[in-house]
Formats: structure tokens, C-alpha cells, sequence
């Protein structure tokens, strides 16, 4: 399918690619912080790796030793495996850029990177929105038909509903780029073609462009906002109904559902932050090498760690199977001196 979406210009095309991502003129940065940025990336996305891999290892052998898996652990499976894949991607496609531009510029290696990102991250928003509205289904108290209803089939109906999110994801993804190539083709000067024509499709491919990105991320996006926003307000209600009625205030109850809110309120920013980091960085309102378009990558690989990190500190068994782990890494140098 990319063979056909290659131009035939593919020399002037990589050409012009590599030109564009290595002239310093085109960079508004100076070497110490390209450095700096770097540095920070490639901390976020060791971080991201070392969290998603540990929360999927915990519910992978849950699952492999009950032959069975929670219906969340089954979503922080998911979630975790695509944003393994995703960070060690990201990794690696800074690690060819910087040491291999020749290579990266190839047209083939080049949209391929560009395909796997939008997929994985796409289906990272997919699976976060499912696992919000798996908690919202779950926790939040309302009394609606509807609802109960939902409430009584979400388990069943999860495991379709995330490979329907990856089927959904790979075709969201496929679409894109072949929308991407269709305006880079255009964006680049051919003497022989009608310059009103070219501008008019420059014009529509930039709204189909900006259309397909939008659809991607929008969507999953109201439904995490909705959902999580729910579930705070009932939480919310809930705990000023258990204060009315608390006879001291070191409730533990009360404490857990204001973790509880805390915690959705936190997954909530850094999910908004990254879907607005990610539309802004795939509609390329910045130079590539612009220090807006770096603050987007920082953000995007912020999110994946920052997101993980707080599900270990939250879930009262990922925190112990984290304390375990720290203590066994503490007693294994004394293990080999022994």
C-alpha cells in the first residue's frame, strides 16, 4: 500500500527531507539545548519503558498463572503493551534521525515511522478512554436503566471493544498517511503542473489532513473527558454524602475516594495535555526543528510515564509488587558478594 503512495520523485523528495531536518538555519535551538531536550527524552522514554513494562508483567503473569485476567488488568495490558511500543519507537527513530539521516529520509523508512506513530498512539488514546470508561461504568453510582444495563455487560463486551480500537486505529492510521503523502506530494514544486490546481488541492488535502488527525483524537478524547469527568462528580457527591455523615475525620473511606478523585484528575490533564501535543504536533503548525514542536515531543513522552507511574502508586497491588521488586534489586548485589 506505500508503494503506491510514494511519488515519483522520491531522490528530490528525500532530497529536499533531509534538507529540511538538518539545516541549522531551519533550527531555532542552540546545541546545549538540543542536547538538553535529548537528554529529557530519552529519560522520559527509559522511564515509560521501565513503568508500562512492569505494570504488564504483573497482570501478563496474573494471566498466564490464573489463566484468567481482571477485566482492567486486561485494558493495562493493552494500554501498557502500545506504550511500550510506542516509546521504544520514539526512541529509536530519534536514535536513526540523529545518527542515520540518510536512511531515516528514505521514503520507505520514513512513512513507516510515520504510520507505526499515528497507530500506536492512537490506539494509547483508545485504550486510556476504555480503561476510563470501564471505571466509570464500574464505580460511578447512577441509576439510570441504561446504565445498570451497561454496568451488568461491560465485561463482556471490553475485550471487543479494545480490538475493535486497534482495528479502528490501524485503518484511522492507514487513511492518514495516505492523506500525508497525497499533500506532501503537492507541497512540492512541479514546473509542468497548473499552479491554481495545485493550490486548490494543497487547500483540500490540508482539511482532509487536519479532518483524519482530528477524527482520531477528538473522538476518544470526549469520551475520556466525559467519563472521567462522571466519575469525578459522583465520587464527588458520594464523599460529601459520607462527610454529612462521618463521625471523625480520618475516614478511611472518605481518604480512598479522595485519592480516588485526585488521582482521575490528574490522569485527566495529562491525557488532554498530550491529545492537544500530539493534533498539534501531526498538523505541523511548527518548523520541526522549532522549540514549540520539541515541547510537543516532550509532552507526548511525558504522558506515557507520568500516566503509569500514578496506577503504580495508586493500586494497592501494583504498589506492593513495586516494593517487592525494589527490595529484591536491593538484595541481589549482597546475593553476589556472598
Amino acid at each position: 500500500m506505500l508503494g503506491r503512495c510514494f511519488p515519483p520523485d522520491t531522490k528530490e523528495k528525500q532530497q529536499l527531507r533531509m534538507t529540511k531536518l538538518c539545516d541549522p538555519a531551519e533550527s531555532e535551538l542552540s546545541p546545549f539545548l538540543i542536547t538538553l531536550i535529548l537528554a529529557v527524552l530519552l529519560a522520559e522514554y527509559l522511564i515509560g519503558i521501565i513503568a508500562n513494562g512492569f505494570i504488564m508483567a504483573i497482570h501478563a503473569a496474573e494471566w498466564v498463572q490464573n489463566k484468567a485476567v481482571s477485566t482492567s488488568g486486561r485494558i493495562l495490558v493493552f494500554l501498557s503493551v502500545s506504550r511500550i511500543a510506542l516509546q521504544s519507537l520514539m526512541m529509536l527513530e530519534i536514535t536513526i534521525s540523529s545518527t542515520s539521516l540518510s536512511f531515516y529520509s528514505e521514503d520507505a523508512v520514513y512513512y513507516a515511522f510515520k504510520i507505526s506513530f499515528i497507530f500506536l498512539n492512537f490506539c494509547s488514546l483508545w485504550f486510556a478512554a476504555w480503561l476510563s470508561f470501564f471505571y466509570f461504568v464500574k464505580i460511578a453510582n447512577f441509576s439510570y436503566p441504561l446504565f445498570l444495563k451497561l454496568r451488568w455487560r461491560i465485561t463482556g463486551l471490553i475485550p471487543w471493544l479494545l480490538w475493535l480500537s486497534v482495528f479502528i486505529s490501524f485503518s484511522h492510521s492507514m487513511f492518514c498517511i495516505n492523506i500525508w503523502t497525497v499533500y506532501c506530494n503537492n507541497s512540492f514544486p512541479i514546473h509542468s503542473s497548473n499552479s491554481t490546481k495545485k493550490t486548490y488541492l494543497s487547500e483540500i488535502n490540508v482539511v482532509g489532513l487536519a479532518f483524519f488527525f482530528n477524527l482520531g483524537i477528538v473522538t476518544p478524547l470526549i469520551m475520556f473527558i466525559l467519563t472521567a469527568t462522571l466519575l469525578i462528580l459522583s465520587l464527588k457527591r458520594h464523599t460529601l454524602h459520607m462527610g454529612s455523615n462521618a463521625t471523625g475525620s480520618n475516614d478511611p473511606s472518605m481518604e480512598a475516594h479522595m485519592g480516588a478523585i485526585k488521582a482521575i484528575s490528574y490522569f485527566l490533564i495529562l491525557y488532554i495535555f498530550n491529545a492537544v501535543a500530539l493534533f498539534i504536533y501531526l498538523s505541523n503548525m511548527f518548523d520541526i526543528n522549532s522549540l514549540w514542536n520539541n515541547l510537543c515531543q516532550i509532552i507526548m513522552a511525558a504522558y506515557p510515564a507520568g500516566h503509569s507511574i500514578l496506577p503504580i502508586q495508586d493500586n494497592p497491588g501494583l504498589r506492593r509488587a513495586w516494593k517487592r521488586l525494589q527490595l529484591r534489586l536491593h538484595l541481589y548485589p549482597k546475593e553476589w558478594t556472598l
